[in-house]
């Protein structure tokens, strides 16, 4: 948001029942994220929480979103009436407690539905990808990315989070999964990547880098660095992958608009 609101835009949050959002705090302090988090006194002792959190440019835009007015006034889901805005951004999660709601809500499909119907410039980055892919137009049974090209979340990068924090948050081993697979079902299979492709005409329109540095997952973008980034531009439809792209996914949208 702070890469939008100096290029002139209004920003508008919307949440499901209009009270203010709070982020997930594992990944803001890291704290939680190591194998020692449940021992009274280590827990704020941060090693691969170190690397896993936000990083420092993040979490001071963090700090400002805090005191932001419209951050903590934000609107209905219900209320989000797309003649008000020029524009739809669709931010992404990981922890399933949080985001199987916005992910699943029909409400939110409709609106995303609505924003493609009227070629509005929309942004989704991460598994902000998922719910544009669920968002089925009634009038031709498919997906709304049905036809665009598309990135997201990758496989690789869920698949190297989950495993490192499967085994340094044993207790809670799927938190970098929303969604797990089923019996019988391949690995991956319910990953954002996979369901994502899944919903496009062709696979081959879900977009993923060949570049090493933008593929590692420990290289993250900022505001004069655009060389780790992935996105993809298609039309009004800007998409990136994980929070190490997001400065230059931010400015991309904003120029969209």
């Amino acid at each position: 948001m702070s890469r939008a609101m100096p290029a002139g835009h209004d920003v508008v949050f919307a949440t499901p029942e209009g009270a203010q959002a709070n982020c997930d705090e594992l990944m803001v302090t890291g704290e939680g994220l190591d194998l020692w988090s449940r021992v009274p006194g280590l827990w704020r002792l941060t090693a691969v929480g170190r690397v896993l959190r936000a990083d420092s440019a993040a979490r001071a835009a963090h700090r400002v979103l805090l005191a932001d007015p419209a951050w903590r006034t934000p609107i209905l889901w219900a209320d989000i009436k797309l003649d008000d805005f020029d524009g739809l951004l669709l931010p992404g999660g990981h922890r399933a407690r949080g985001m199987r709601s916005y992910l699943e809500s029909p409400l939110l499909q409709d609106v995303v539905v609505s924003a493609f119907r009227r070629d509005l410039p929309v942004g989704a980055i991460c598994h902000g990808v998922l719910l544009a892919a669920r968002s089925i137009d009634p009038d031709t049974g498919c997906s709304v990315l049905q036809g665009r090209t598309t990135t997201a979340l990758t496989w690789q990068l869920e698949r190297t989070a989950w495993q490192v924090a499967r085994r340094t948050r044993f207790w809670d081993p799927d938190y970098y999964r929303t969604y797990r697979e089923e019996p019988g079902q391949t690995a991956g299979y319910m990953s954002v990547q996979q369901e994502v492709t899944r919903a496009l005409a062709r696979p081959e329109d879900f977009r993923d880098t060949t570049d090493r540095v933008q593929a590692s997952g420990r290289a993250r973008d900022s505001a004069n660095d655009a060389r780790p980034t992935f996105g993809v531009e298609d039309g009004n439809y800007v998409s990136a992958r994980w929070p190490g792209d997001v400065h230059t996914f931010a400015k991309t949208f904003a120029t969209t608009l």
